[in-house]
């Protein structure tokens, strides 16, 4: 989904208190809709902005709703580029 690996996703889980997973008895984790976004959230700081943990987890601390608009923001411009791109291509071919 992120193109990490599960040992990252597993270090964000214990990083950010943020990420409650559900486990069973087995030790096996379930993960919520709202840690998925979060993830994403996470994601999206670090990877993409590059923010350190640390500034990341202020980041969602100070302003959890800003950092999810301008996410959405961010998600919602790339579909747009990836349509009118893929539209340009189609011009171009006829």
């Amino acid at each position: 989904m992120f193109g990490v690996n599960v040992s990252l996703i597993r270090y964000w889980e214990k990083e950010f208190d943020i990420i409650k997973p559900f486990r069973n008895k087995k030790g096996n984790r379930f993960f919520t809709k709202q840690d998925v976004d979060n993830f994403h959230l996470i994601y999206h700081l670090v990877k993409e902005r590059g923010f350190t943990l640390q500034g990341a987890r202020e980041k969602l601390k100070a302003n959890r709703d800003d950092v999810t608009a301008n996410h959405e923001v961010v998600k919602t411009l790339q579909q747009m580029r990836a349509f009118l791109l893929e539209l340009k291509q189609n011009l171009s071919e006829d």
